[in-house]
């Protein structure tokens, strides 16, 4: 079977899911409640191995190395919080600058905000009930970047995702370096996604990120003519790299980058799910607050 017809396939059980949820909320209202990075541009970096090779990994690269001895809390625990219902999309006060950073349409309006987002899923159910839970627990959105070959493998946990009130971003299907791949091939990649999310959640990405932020005019124009927002980051967690594959590095790393309109890049991994809480009470003790992607206008352009 042909990449269509699978796509056509997951629409059908996707609708199944969804109903199946429904189904279960109401009669049941209880239920209510790793490779080195060479930077070659500011937020972009092209993977290599120790030989100079390109590696391709799971997780993307950006952002600077650092530890702390600072102990972590645990997550809790995902039974603990009720899913969130959705809400009315907030005021577009918001826009993305040059370099990637999230600032105010105008004057007045708070500027120390932090965009979250995770990368290379959705990838497994434990993690994402984690993540899920301690983004809620602290009234926290989140853009996932997703690949169109794991929604393929588990369209429930998008689903999951988009049922929390999670934001759905596109990061191409292969997870490949589109800077190097072909017109035809970049068109796939992201229709694909766009479409396989579609299928599955009833409505398509508004942005996007490329993988390794490995990119070229063609995969911007494209990720604009698929009604999308191009994005790489400005704060990178190191969460990918292997020497920082802990907590403390997760949480310190990001802490050490800081800075109005932050945009965190981060990844479905373990060791970041259980930052995660201490992540987030310690970007609440510094005055951030947790922008809802919706505030970002993606069609703004400032006046010159």
């Amino acid at each position: 079977m042909n990449r269509l017809g699978r796509l056509m396939m997951i629409g059908l059980v996707a609708g199944a899911l969804t109903a199946c949820s429904t189904t279960q909320s109401t009669d049941n209202p209880e239920q209510q409640a790793p490779s080195d990075g060479q930077v070659t541009a500011p937020g972009e970096a092209v993977p290599q191995d120790e030989e100079g090779a390109v590696e391709h990994t799971d997780a993307d690269h950006g952002g600077q190395s650092g530890q702390s001895d600072e102990d972590i809390s645990e997550p809790p625990a995902a039974e603990e919080v009720p899913a969130v219902d959705e809400d009315e999309a907030p005021p577009e006060d918001y826009y993305m600058n040059s370099v990637y950073r999230i600032v105010p349409k105008e004057e007045g309006v708070d500027d120390k905000v932090v965009l979250l987002t995770f990368d290379d899923g959705p990838k497994e159910q434990a993690m994402l009930d984690s993540m899920i839970a301690t983004l809620a627990k602290h009234d926290a959105k989140a853009i996932f970047f997703v690949n169109g070959f794991r929604v393929e493998k588990q369209p429930e946990l998008l689903v999951q995702l988009h049922e929390a009130g999670q934001i759905i971003g596109n990061h191409s299907w292969d997870h490949i370096e589109l800077g190097k791949a072909t017109a035809d091939e970049i068109d796939q990649q992201l229709e694909d996604v766009q479409t396989i999310v579609e299928e599955t959640i009833g409505s398509s990405p508004k942005f996007f990120r490329p993988p390794f932020a490995s990119s070229n005019d063609h995969v911007r124009q494209k990720a604009k003519e698929e009604g999308m927002l191009f994005m790489t980051w400005s704060n990178g967690s190191l969460d990918w790299d292997r020497n920082n594959q802990t907590p403390e590095a997760v949480v310190n790393n990001v802490m050490e980058q800081l800075h109005p309109g932050a945009n965190i890049l981060m990844h479905e991994l373990e060791w970041t799910a259980e930052a995660l809480d201490t992540l987030l009470t310690r970007l609440t003790d510094e005055g951030y607050t947790f922008l809802d992607p919706r505030a970002i206008d993606i069609n703004y352009e400032p006046e010159p």
